[in-house]
């Protein structure tokens, strides 16, 4: 019988190539969430998380012009509510 060895492919046959892309991918995507994920507490990708004065930041009588300003209520509404707020 004849030994004709491994043919130079080492370990894992001939599919270790495949792991060794898997591993390095692996390797650049745990980099990348890393730097994503420190520089700029994570703002990084463009999004506002409501830090500004959006959301949580506005008085109830704000919102309330801002809601009047866009045609969502009333002047009728609108004075009703702010008489409530005050």
């Amino acid at each position: 019988m004849m030994n004709f060895g491994n043919f130079g492919y080492g370990f894992m046959g001939g599919f270790g190539w495949i792991f060794m892309i898997v591993f390095w991918g692996l390797v650049i995507w745990a980099i990348v969430a890393l730097i994503r994920g420190n520089i700029g507490n994570g703002h990084g990708c463009g999004h506002d998380h409501g830090n500004g004065t959006h959301g949580k930041d506005k008085s109830p009588l704000e919102i309330l012009k801002e809601r009047y300003a866009k045609s969502e209520i009333d002047k009728k509404e609108f004075e009703e509510k702010k008489k409530d707020l005050s």
